[in-house]
């Protein structure tokens, strides 16, 4: 397995491996494109959700003596969710060798074994069997990495991405050894699969990213171009419990979010799927033509007090069915 010594900086001295294998088997998975809807508010030109996780973001995770990347990543991400919610879970090194021993096949003290392994086996095994601290994957979604806006949307609405490339040569001679890097697009090597994450921070520049213990930018050119399928790259949106309650309140109908849960369902999770409130009984037809400010007092208040989560249809026939009884 590859591996590096960082030649100058604060870092100097300090070995780093890879270890992000392509996925040998596909596994299931479903797209973020198909369940984003027209009325999806624009998400912000900039955010960044890194400053509650940076204790745990700046930990490499034994990725200095292990291809554990994969495993590092993942345990990054869940750092970046749960420092946003007050709790910051910051793994210790047995349980992230622990995962990696679980997704990755490794056997502690037998350098043999230290292979790496791929993003879509670590998502598969986390939403069957969650993360150290209890934490659960509902499941996760492929990101287009070539719509910027698609990457901005998942990054604003759920404070993650997990992303699989081949870095360039050119990303590691000379290797960052500090934060504030940038890596612009190049041709990607074959023998440097890695596993990078976004602690959802992006700006004009392009996409935020931590890896071996640092924050980068990663520009829009490289994203779409190395995280493509083409360059055999990937790029994924991770979904627990507490990031889907915080994405449908940022966008209660912008998202066909029962659908996303009905699928993952389908797919062998065991996700509560809300049914929406239904309307009420229509009253007496008016004997005049409803103003316009009628028609929107009228859909506010079947939607006041009911479930966020809907889908198109549903909010649709409940809409039809609340403005209904104002013509005769």
């Amino acid at each position: 397995m590859k591996e590096f010594i960082i030649p100058a900086g604060p870092q100097k001295g300090r070995k780093i491996k890879f270890g992000r294998k392509r996925p040998r088997v596909v596994h299931p998975h479903l797209k973020l494109r198909n369940y984003l809807r027209m009325a999806l508010p624009s998400p912000p030109t900039s955010c960044d959700f890194t400053p509650a996780a940076m204790p745990v973001l700046s930990d490499i995770y034994g990725n200095d003596s292990l291809g554990d990347c994969v495993i590092a990543g993942g345990y990054h991400v869940v750092g970046v969710e749960t420092g946003n919610s007050g709790t910051l879970f910051h793994a210790s090194s047995a349980q992230i060798v622990s995962d990696y021993s679980a997704i990755g096949g490794y056997v502690p003290g037998d350098p043999s074994t230290d292979n790496g392994c791929d993003l879509q086996t670590a998502l598969a095994y986390w939403t069957s069997n969650g993360f150290a601290n209890g934490t659960k994957l509902y499941g996760y979604l492929a990101v287009d990495a070539t719509n910027w806006t698609e990457v901005m949307t998942a990054c604003w609405l759920f404070e993650n991405l997990y992303l699989g490339l081949e870095l360039p040569d050119s990303y590691v001679n000379p290797f960052p050894s500090a934060s504030g890097f940038t890596w612009d697009d190049d041709s990607p090597d074959p023998n440097n699969g890695h596993c990078i994450m976004s602690p959802a921070k992006y700006a004009s520049g392009g996409l935020g990213i931590d890896t071996w213990g640092m924050i980068g930018t990663f520009t829009q050119a490289a994203l779409a171009h190395l995280c493509s399928p083409g360059a055999g790259g990937e790029l994924w949106v991770m979904l627990t419990p507490d990031q889907l309650m915080k994405g449908a309140s940022k966008a209660p109908n912008g998202v066909d979010w029962v659908s996303i849960l009905q699928d993952f369902n389908s797919m062998g999770g065991n996700v509560p799927v809300p049914s929406p409130t239904p309307p009420s009984p229509p009253g007496p037809a008016p004997t005049t033509a409803p103003t316009r400010d009628q028609v929107l007092a009228a859909i506010d208040a079947a939607f006041t007090g009911g479930h966020a989560l809907l889908t198109r249809g549903q909010a649709k026939t409940q809409a039809e069915a609340a403005v209904a009884p104002l013509w005769p």
